[in-house]
């Protein structure tokens, strides 16, 4: 394994712009998963705050649910997150595909 791989940033810019630190991620016993708290983890992530791993066992989130929300904000951003709408960016991006 390469070591650069073990080091992890201090802290990571958020889905609003805004420094995110460990500490300043959601609670982990946090339970309602409202937009903004999914697209900040799955910020984390991305910037190599926190591993996938990590966010499962910290979150107490199955790899296939976490998969899902790092899937719509590639797709469609912070909107896509939005439980309400996931029908409607799906049938988007699926349009998208076609043409």
């Amino acid at each position: 394994m390469i070591e650069n791989q073990k080091i992890k940033p201090a802290m990571v810019i958020g889905p609003l712009g805004e420094p995110l630190t460990v500490a300043s991620l959601p609670s982990p016993d946090t339970t309602r998963w409202v937009v903004r708290r999914k697209a900040e983890v799955v910020a984390a992530v991305n910037g190599g705050l926190l591993s996938i791993d990590e966010v499962c066992a910290r979150y107490n989130l199955t790899l296939e649910e976490f998969a899902s929300w790092q899937r719509a904000v590639d797709r469609s951003g912070m909107q896509g997150l939005r439980v309400t709408r996931i029908q409607h960016y799906r049938d988007l991006y699926e349009r998208q595909l076609k043409y």
